[in-house]
């Protein structure tokens, strides 16, 4: 017999499924190989430059050396005299991979940040054609995110944040990924008649994609504490999304039915699994014997009191924990005595003022073709694209609230909870590589934009002028990428290249 031709999606279905994935699979991949070979490529040249006469740089002076103890104790930590274990152990243990590879050199300790900037790369290429549904986008958000100075040169230091942007940015193609899972199992429910069967619609069954995002905010939180920002962000996200899908399929009581139905399985997956995944981060920690506080319930002699059913070895974290809160809390500006690369939160989105890792100056310092040189690394975000954040940020919140457009809602969530909460403790010091995490947001949030220009394959004319510009903008982007490239990577340059890099007076 022939067989039965599918009927065409109702209206119903066709408001849950949405615009479907493009099917150019084979070409999806192609684009993302390639782009992760050059973003690979660009990542990795050079590496172990620089050193400071064979040392770390900068801040990777606290996190190198605890990495290689670390490699050498069994995954934990215990020197007082690096005076700053003030974070979980993941990023150091991913650190510390590359040294037992390739040794305690630059290239040791930078190969795994050169690996996780990488695949930030993949990953972006990946989200932008899901929230975009459009190939051609996905691979313009990778060429973006290969050109973002701050990705490129925090992607090449032995420090922590590389690895929050990562599991961060992975959570959120899993919450992604995860919606549309949703919406498809509703589909199926219109389809087959029981979506409103119940008037708090149905159950969805267990949801991998959601159980991921947890598993992944956990490793981000087992990075920096900050992390913790987005698994509360990513939970108010997830239901929101949760009650636009039944909302869609027709449930009569679609807020009720979250709170019924899924509620506390997000709590599940979002919480109580972030929390075992980030406490599992101290697995060395819980098994040493000279760990540092590992046993401070026991040589304090801190009574159990109404907690004595908590192990000590838990209880000994909770209290390492709050002195380490109390370290950051305290953490403030010296009066009369700033850093001089300290930063503010307003001053992020923009870059108004990066931070100056490396410098050195003078006759030892040659290749650029006069007596005297200057080679320096600095973090900077490409201004082509950071100095349209605060428009963009603008865009996307009117799109979010009066267009009812949810990719740019779940752009802004995300890009705003790795922003807001620093506003808390403006006391507090902090510093322009806090801003990394924001970074692959600002890209997904310019690559909507640049699909709105692009427009409508079948447009026309107007097609035509949309691909003229934003062809021009992406080249404008790799183009400043280009001339930042000597100050991101600490090429030998001329006085008088350097003075012209510094575009702003705050950038001195």
């Amino acid at each position: 017999a022939a067989p039965r031709a599918r009927r065409p999606p109702s209206d119903r279905e066709a408001a849950l499924l949405g615009r479907p994935m493009p099917g150019d699979r084979l070409r999806a991949v192609v684009v993302t190989a390639v782009l992760a070979i050059i973003g690979g490529v660009v990542r990795f040249q050079n590496l172990g430059f620089p050193t400071d006469e064979g040392t770390p740089v900068f801040d990777e002076k606290h996190y190198v050396p605890q990495a290689w103890q670390m490699l050498r104790n069994g995954g934990y930590e215990d020197n007082y005299g690096y005076e700053l274990i003030v974070h979980p152990p993941l990023a150091k243990q991913l650190i510390a991979i590359g040294e037992w590879i390739f040794g305690y050199d630059g290239w040791g300790w930078r190969f795994s940040a050169a690996l996780a900037g990488t695949l930030i790369v993949v990953l972006t290429v990946v989200i932008a054609r899901r929230l975009t549904r459009s190939t051609l986008l996905g691979g313009l958000a990778g060429v973006l995110v290969i050109a973002d100075g701050v990705l490129h040169l925090q992607s090449r230091m032995g420090m922590l944040d590389i690895f929050i942007a990562l599991f961060v940015l992975a959570a959120f193609g899993c919450l992604l990924r995860d919606r549309d899972q949703v919406r498809e199992r509703f589909a199926v429910a219109v389809r087959e008649g029981w979506a409103e069967a119940s008037p708090y619609g149905p159950r969805l069954g267990f949801r991998w994609w959601r159980f991921g995002t947890g598993v992944l905010l956990g490793l981000a939180t087992a990075v920096k504490w900050s992390g913790a920002y987005w698994v509360i962000a990513f939970a108010l996200l997830c239901l929101a999304f949760d009650v636009s899908a039944r909302k869609a399929a027709g449930v009569r009581r679609p807020w009720a039915g979250v709170l019924r139905r899924d509620l506390l399985p997000a709590a599940f997956a979002l919480g109580v699994v972030s929390v075992g995944v980030y406490l599992s981060s101290w697995w060395a920690w819980f098994a040493s014997e000279t760990a540092t506080d590992r046993h401070y319930v026991e040589i304090e002699n801190v009574g159990s009191g109404a907690f004595g059913f908590v192990p000590d070895a838990l209880r000994s974290l909770v209290l390492y924990t709050l002195n380490v809160l109390d370290f950051h809390s305290g953490l403030s500006t010296p009066e009369g005595d700033p850093h001089p690369w300290e930063s503010k939160p307003w001053t992020w989105p923009m870059g108004l003022r990066p931070m100056l890792y490396y410098y050195e100056s003078g006759e030892h310092v040659t290749g650029c073709g006069t007596s005297e040189c200057v080679s320096a690394t600095m973090l900077v975000g490409t201004p082509a694209m950071w100095w349209l954040a605060l428009p963009l940020l603008a865009w996307t919140l009117w799109r979010a609230v009066f267009r009812a457009d949810w990719r740019y809602a779940a752009v802004a969530v995300a890009y705003l909870a790795g922003l807001l909460p620093w506003f808390l403790n403006l006391d507090r010091q902090m510093y322009y590589f806090y801003a990394t995490p924001l970074a692959p947001f600002l890209v997904l949030g310019l690559t909507l934009v640049l699909g709105q220009i692009l427009g409508r394959a079948r447009a026309g004319e107007r097609r035509g002028t949309g691909l003229l510009v934003v062809s021009l903008y992406v080249g404008l982007v790799v183009a400043n990428f280009v001339w930042l490239w000597p100050i991101l990577n600490g090429d030998a340059i001329t006085h008088d290249r350097w003075q012209a890099e510094l575009w702003l007076p705050s950038w001195r």
